[in-house]
């Protein structure tokens, strides 16, 4: 059995409208919330409701979500992982999926207010990554440099020498602050997350001194991605997991790779499609013809060019377009009419005779058709006017 798809996370069939699925986010973010829902399991589920929605709510996210299916679009591998030692890279950390349930409930069930408590879940990180039109149709793998925070060497995250933690003295073990204050209108109580221990509520039992205490470490690693057949410009794909480490006992973000599809000189991506070009001379195209055409993947097929094609038509080969797991794109070879800027003394015969068919007159300098210069010409009138 595959993985659950965003339909099945929300609950909805393939064909369900915007309203449906703004229907189906709504309960079951209602019924997830990890202020309302205490069952185990309930944030995760909440979780992977907000990404189902973050996806099948944007036309041209599920639109792509279609195409390459559920595997492809959200995750391009586990990859793999080498390298260390701090480095400056190019990544950047963004906020991730967010909690979407506060844009219809305004921060209801204190889900805007509340303080965080326990161990920090680590950042998202993105990076984007530049691949060739080729890389794009049939996928490759490419490996990438990000820069993140991962845990220190010295004290296995704990941010103790010792490796273990005590309870904060500050807060008690709660991660939090109490703060009374009075006033006109009676005795008020403020909550904030536990300055000593961030909302732990354990602290180093000895500080570690290789992090100063803080479990954590920049550093530079190699991922190896994956990427599917079929990607274009400005989608990301995600590696669980490969994200910044978060606090000793919290999982790890994700890793975004944004892709940037370069330009190709003999192929244009139109959607699903490729398109190059054909030359042709008048011949062929008033005619008709069989003309060879390269695919991208370097194969020559054979195209028929119908008789009387017009200069810049599109002619369709199926399936020799973009490869995706479902059905594939077409390549479309738009038709040029090339006229010969040089002619041999049968192609110009040839022609002086279509022109005397059609009922036009070829051009009055008949020297220069027959490969002579203007000096020549000029001569050869004058000793025609002294006869």
């Amino acid at each position: 059995m595959g993985p659950e798809s965003y339909y099945d996370t929300l609950g909805v069939s393939r064909d369900a409208d915007d309203k449906e699925i703004k229907k189906a986010y709504r309960n079951l973010a209602r019924k997830y919330h990890p202020d309302v829902c205490k069952e185990p399991g309930a944030e995760e589920r909440f979780k992977k409701i907000n990404e189902a929605y973050s996806v099948l709510s944007d036309p041209e996210k599920r639109a792509q979500y279609d195409r390459m299916g559920h595997e492809a679009y959200s995750s391009a591998s586990r990859g793999s992982y080498s390298g260390g030692g701090y480095s400056s890279g190019f990544s950047a950390d963004f906020s991730g999926f967010g909690d979407i349930f506060e844009t219809f409930f305004g921060g209801g069930f204190a889900g805007g207010g509340r303080q965080h408590t326990g161990p920090r879940p680590g950042a998202d990180i993105l990076v984007k990554l530049r691949i060739t039109l080729d890389e794009a149709v049939f996928g490759t793998e490419k490996e990438v440099e990000v820069e993140h925070v991962e845990p220190c060497l010295e004290c296995d995250g704990t941010g103790s020498e010792t490796k273990k933690t005590v309870t904060c003295p500050t807060c008690g073990g709660t991660g939090q602050m109490r703060q009374m204050s009075q006033s006109l209108f009676g005795n008020f109580v403020r909550m904030s997350t536990c300055s000593t221990c961030n909302g732990q509520g354990r602290v180093p039992e000895t500080r570690c001194r290789a992090c100063n205490g803080t479990g954590h470490r920049r550093a530079r690693r190699t991922v190896k991605v994956r990427i599917p057949p079929g990607v274009d410009t400005g989608m990301r794909l995600r590696m669980e997991g490969y994200g910044d480490f978060g606090d000793y006992g919290a999982p790890p973000g994700d890793l975004y790779v944004e892709i940037t599809v370069a330009p190709n000189r003999e192929f244009t991506r139109r959607g699903d499609d490729l398109e190059t070009t054909v030359d042709i001379t008048p011949a062929q195209a008033a005619l008709g013809s069989e003309v060879e055409v390269q695919t991208i993947d370097g194969r020559t097929v054979s195209l028929s060019v119908p008789a009387g094609v017009q200069h810049d038509t599109r002619l369709r080969i199926r399936g020799e377009g973009v490869r995706w797991q479902t059905k594939p794109g077409d390549l479309l070879v738009r038709v040029r009419i090339v006229i010969p800027e040089r002619l041999t003394d049968e192609e110009r015969e040839l022609y002086e005779r279509l022109l005397e068919v059609e009922g036009h007159k070829p051009s009055s300098v008949k020297g220069a058709k027959k490969g002579k210069g203007f000096f020549h010409d000029v001569v050869d009138r004058m000793k025609e006017t002294v006869k």
